[in-house]
């Protein structure tokens, strides 16, 4: 049996000029999550509207996540995502970046089941609407995600993806797997393992581990080895050349998608490109890496891009 593999996402990468490429060149993932959807100076941000967009998006499935702290927040972000035609919906109570953390949002919701349980309540409102939760296993403490079980439970969310790590931690150090066993012995609810997976025999390891998951969900990994998940269900390994043709090919489709989509110049197209290279490829030699990290004008990202 192959678990299902969800796309993480992470905000500034997995915009959809990526995912669309991604698709088209490697697949093998069940589901896209997009970067979260979030309310700045009370107006929800257009690169966020424009991001979920059925016309802009060809992946076969695509989840919106929202981040929402209060009920009127919930409601005003829901309003978006219904006139655009979905029906499901991912929450996150797992961003760990301080920006969002400080302010109670994202993992930062964690350690306050009151806050959680009144943005909860929204849920019952979008009985045509399926919830799942994106959320990590607490801010400071690996038994707040087990507090919060009964009110995901009581408000009928379909699924958990949990990242086993804390937000205090952001994306240091290393996961809990022995929190993570704790939550996933006390959870009724379908759960969704998250957190460095870099490999096919990641994904073994913990599946057999806990096999009861309902799949594992995969962002960093996928972004730096984006072979991933196609060489996992289709049981097969690319050769280096294979690997690197498909390499450039989705490169290539990011590159070109970026340059259509973005008007302000050759400084927006290269500096979208570099956050493409954060992850992408990290047996890049350095030198190639820096050169890319200087490049200012599309001529010399072009010439910086020799992989």
């Amino acid at each position: 049996m192959k678990y299902k593999i969800l796309f993480a996402p992470l905000q500034g990468c997995t915009d959809y000029c990526y995912r669309n490429a991604f698709e088209q060149v490697f697949g093998g993932v069940d589901s896209y999550y997009t970067p979260f959807l979030r309310i700045e100076r009370k107006e929800i941000r257009t690169r966020d509207i424009v991001g979920i967009k059925p016309e802009n998006n060809h992946v076969p499935s695509l989840i919106p996540q929202i981040l929402a702290d209060t009920k009127e927040d919930f409601q005003q972000l829901m309003s978006v995502v219904l006139e655009n035609g979905y029906k499901r919906v991912d929450i996150n109570l797992g961003c760990p970046f301080p920006l969002i953390a400080n302010k109670q949002k994202g993992s930062g919701m964690l350690p306050f089941p009151e806050k959680v349980e009144a943005m909860l309540s929204s849920v019952a409102d979008y009985s045509d609407v399926t919830f799942s939760v994106k959320m990590r296993l607490g801010m400071s403490s690996p038994d707040e995600c087990l507090a919060l079980l009964p009110l995901f439970e009581k408000a009928g969310v379909s699924q958990i993806s949990m990242h086993a790590r804390l937000g205090s931690q952001q994306y240091k150090g290393n996961v809990d797997m022995d929190a993570f066993a704790r939550f996933y012995d006390a959870c009724s609810l379908p759960l969704i393992y998250n957190g460095d997976i870099c490999t096919v025999e990641d994904i073994e390891r913990i599946t057999t581990r806990f096999p009861k998951l309902a799949g594992v969900m995969i962002g960093r990994g996928l972004l730096a080895h984006p072979e991933l998940a196609m060489e996992y269900k289709q049981d097969v390994h690319l050769s280096d050349d294979e690997r690197m043709e498909k390499y450039h090919q989705l490169h290539d489709l990011v590159f070109e998608a970026y340059r259509e989509r973005l008007k302000g110049g050759d400084a927006q197209v290269v500096s979208k490109m570099k956050d493409f290279w954060e992850y992408f490829y990290p047996e890049m030699d350095k030198k190639s890496r820096k050169a890319i990290k200087k490049a200012i004008t599309i001529a010399k990202y072009e010439n910086a891009v020799m992989f």
